[in-house]
């Protein structure tokens, strides 16, 4: 347990690769929805590892297939850790996908995603 903004959180650690936290299924189930109405093509969860350097990698949450066949790479935050906004930064200078991050919105404020582009 630690406390962030006067407030108590614990940390959950990280999850085994390939299995998804709350969030990230929230937004599979989203994407699901956009290739059933066609507006997506196909994704993968923790479907490409991109290198950034040596012995530095990054492995987004999704690789979408837009409906026109363009990648796109998506991420989604609860919240923004400085070395993962670093991270995908450097790999949207390295790499021709589109970046987008996506955090929850409250439902106290509508719902959805918020989304970021790089």
């Amino acid at each position: 347990m630690f406390q962030r903004g006067g407030k108590r959180a614990f940390a959950l650690g990280r999850l085994k690769p390939g299995v998804m936290n709350r969030t990230e299924a929230a937004y599979a189930r989203w994407l699901d929805s956009r290739q059933a109405e066609g507006q997506i093509a196909w994704h993968k969860f923790e479907g490409i590892k991109l290198r950034l350097a040596d012995n530095t990698f990054y492995s987004p949450d999704f690789l979408v297939l837009c409906a026109d066949g363009a990648l796109e790479v998506h991420e989604v935050k609860g919240f923004w850790q400085d070395d993962a906004r670093v991270k995908i930064k450097v790999a949207a200078s390295l790499f021709p996908f589109r970046f987008i991050a996506v955090t929850a919105r409250a439902q106290k404020h509508g719902g959805g995603w918020k989304v970021e582009e790089f």
